[in-house]
């Protein structure tokens, strides 16, 4: 059986985003202590080894584990079914719109791989300028925040050109 090239596409992406995530959150974890850094980039960008128990921006962390594990893995797996039920019905050639949605759920199946084996999400890619933070994040966080900014744009030109 040969894949639609649609199918491919979605196959490659998601395959990428999620494989590079595991690959890269275990040689952190492999490689740097829990909550030690290695600076990059002096003033700029570190590798720190973290843990996110909340979801984007450590949103709900401090809700108790025995509640708050179930609703991100729950919350996670339904916006899975509907990414793939958005995968499906996307036309084939709307190759933009479908390599955003396989950025977003290659990602989504990397953070819930994370919260199905430990009960949080390893974070590790840190920015800051001097003392100015952004909150930590990884691969699979990338690949999500990458297929929205694609989706957002794609729908302004589309709003535009009706």
């Amino acid at each position: 059986m040969s894949l639609s090239p649609k199918s491919k596409i979605i196959t490659i992406i998601v395959a990428s985003v999620y494989l590079l995530d595991r690959l890269t959150k275990l040689a952190i974890v492999e490689n740097i202590k829990l909550f030690e850094s290695v600076t990059v980039i002096n003033g700029f960008f570190e590798l720190t080894n973290v843990r996110n128990t909340g979801a984007a921006f450590s949103l709900f962390a401090q809700a108790g584990e025995g509640y708050r594990v179930p609703f991100l893995v729950a919350s996670t797996v339904a916006a899975i079914l509907l990414l793939l039920y958005f995968l499906r019905k996307a036309r084939p050639q709307d190759m933009l719109v479908v390599a955003a949605l396989a950025m977003i759920l290659g990602g989504a199946l990397g953070n819930l791989t994370d919260r199905l084996l430990y009960g949080y999400v390893i974070d590790f890619i840190n920015w800051h300028i001097g003392e100015h933070y952004w909150p930590a994040f990884n691969i699979a966080d990338s690949g999500i925040t990458v297929g929205v900014c694609i989706l957002g744009i794609e729908i302004a030109l589309r709003k535009k050109s009706i």
